[in-house]
């Protein structure tokens, strides 16, 4: 494709400035990776579907780039090399809200002057099962939103924390648009990090902090219980599904766990 003399030093200079690249992701080495883009560059990324130039890369690749032990970039195929242009192909493996998130990316990348020109990357979701369920193991989360790894992390963790402090399962009419409003995503976004991080549906993650809630209020509920009416006033609007859930949750029937509070109870007011 390069028939000018110059194709083979081409191809070896890019080859040269792609693995320096590359070290320096895997080494973590943030200003280093920075001081490799061509001032002019380009980074497309396909899966988020969004264009970056240089004044927005040190966010983008301080987000993705592994930190902690665990979390790691492997390449997974020798780096193929055209002239001016070379392809690479990895995995990465960082930190999410439940564990550890992976995907494997692929990217084509343009070398001009002894600098990145222009990056396309093009991501693909990655899909595990547990090595032993009966370990104890669970399931992996592993997936990319239209976030980096590490943005997804952090996703998890605004989700987690507007729960605990605004308590919205309260409201037994709370929906995923609010949820996602809220706290600042688009919808498809909670639902995505939901089903494919989280492994569970927006009412069972809703109901399971509605049950944590009631769990909580029992602990300090003076007997005669009345699991009924704490389940409405922590937000479920279906005693078949608090039944359900408390069941699931607890090994229980609400009416057997109401027992063992109040023998424990009086337990402690003979002691």
């Amino acid at each position: 494709m390069h028939a000018d003399d110059d194709g083979p030093l081409q191809t070896q200079a890019t080859g040269e400035t792609v693995m320096r690249y590359h070290l320096r992701w895997k080494h973590r080495d943030l200003d280093g990776v920075l001081a490799l883009f061509h001032p002019d560059v380009q980074y497309n990324d396909f899966f988020q579907n969004r264009v970056m130039g240089l004044d927005e890369l040190r966010e983008y690749v301080r987000s993705s780039m592994p930190r902690d032990p665990d979390e790691a970039l492997e390449h997974s195929d020798r780096i193929r090399l055209d002239g001016n242009t070379a392809f690479i192909q990895y995995r990465i493996t960082l930190r999410g809200g439940e564990g550890l998130v992976s995907f494997r990316a692929s990217e084509a990348i343009t070398v001009r002057d002894g600098l990145i020109w222009q990056v396309n990357e093009y991501a693909s979701l990655v899909h595990e099962q547990p090595a032993s369920k009966a370990a104890g193991s669970q399931r992996p989360a592993v997936s990319r939103l239209g976030l980096s790894p590490r943005q997804l992390s952090f996703m998890a963790q605004d989700l987690q924390q507007y729960f605990q402090k605004r308590q919205p399962y309260l409201d037994p009419e709370l929906d995923l648009q609010r949820v996602a409003g809220e706290c600042g995503y688009s919808r498809n976004q909670i639902s995505y990090l939901l089903n494919q991080v989280l492994g569970q549906s927006f009412y069972r993650y809703v109901n399971q902090a509605r049950l944590q809630h009631l769990l909580t209020a029992l602990e300090g509920a003076t007997p005669p219980l009345r699991i009924d009416e704490l389940a409405f006033a922590a937000g479920f609007n279906s005693l078949s599904a608090f039944y359900k859930c408390f069941r699931q949750h607890t090994g229980l029937s609400p009416k057997a766990y109401a027992k063992q509070i109040s023998l424990r109870a009086r337990a402690q007011d003979i002691l």
